[in-house]
């Protein structure tokens, strides 16, 4: 398995001094995606072996605190649990991203106390959620989220938002769904210039916009906010 690799972050994993990993693939084609390479690209593309990101990490345990793991898709690879299980062997403490549709690898690292801070996408409201991320095998999400929700691990769930596949109504469908949860955060689409759908200006969304759902998916979650505008 091979691996992307930024090597400091303050921003990736808040809070911590820490490098971002990235894993190649991922089985969603959500059409906003802004790293499109890591979606479709071809593994053998990506500069670092396990082993050099391990080596590197080795040599900066006294300088960095925390790791992220992010692609793509990072559960997609068996190998992700093993490097997150190594990352945690070496005293660093682990944020995964992930989009929640493989539970069962999510679970083990839960059970195991191998990350520190899960983030996880919700697409958009369950009725839309298929179109959103491009598949329609995307249900396993479920799981993932009943799995963050009753677990002690910090996380949070997110929604990029645009403006031609989101709505009101969506909001009102997602705050029932999370419900009760802390941290929820609406990320406005950037145009990185690069994205899997084409087209960028229809997935645009206003600052009007993003307030408008704010204020709906408040009515559930309260601490809910917006993140990066």
């Amino acid at each position: 398995m091979r691996f992307g690799l930024r090597k400091l972050t303050l921003l990736d994993y808040p809070g911590q001094v820490a490098c971002t990993v990235f894993t190649c693939g991922c089985n969603f084609r959500c059409p906003f995606c802004h790293n499109p390479v890591l979606v479709t690209g071809n593994e053998g593309d990506l500069e670092y072996s396990f082993g050099d990101i391990l080596e590197f990490l080795e040599e900066r345990t006294s300088r960095l605190d925390g790791v992220c793991v992010t692609g793509g898709e990072p559960l997609m690879h068996r190998d992700t649990i093993l490097f997150i299980q190594a990352a945690k062997a070496l005293g660093y403490k682990v944020k995964l991203d992930t989009n929640g549709s493989f539970p069962e690898r999510l679970a083990e690292l839960l059970a195991d106390n191998a990350v520190d801070f899960v983030a996880m996408d919700i697409k958009n409201s369950p009725a839309k959620y298929a179109a959103t991320c491009g598949t329609e095998n995307w249900e396993k999400v479920f799981e993932s989220v009943e799995l963050l929700k009753n677990s002690s691990i910090d996380h949070e769930f997110r929604t990029t938002v645009t403006g031609n596949l989101h709505e009101k109504s969506d909001f009102t469908a997602i705050g029932n769904w999370l419900a009760g949860e802390e941290r929820y955060f609406l990320q406005g689409f950037k145009d990185s210039g690069e994205i899997l759908g084409g087209d960028s200006a229809r997935f645009a969304v206003s600052d009007e916009q993003l307030k408008e759902f704010l204020t709906e998916v408040r009515k559930f979650v309260p601490l809910a906010q917006i993140r990066g505008r």
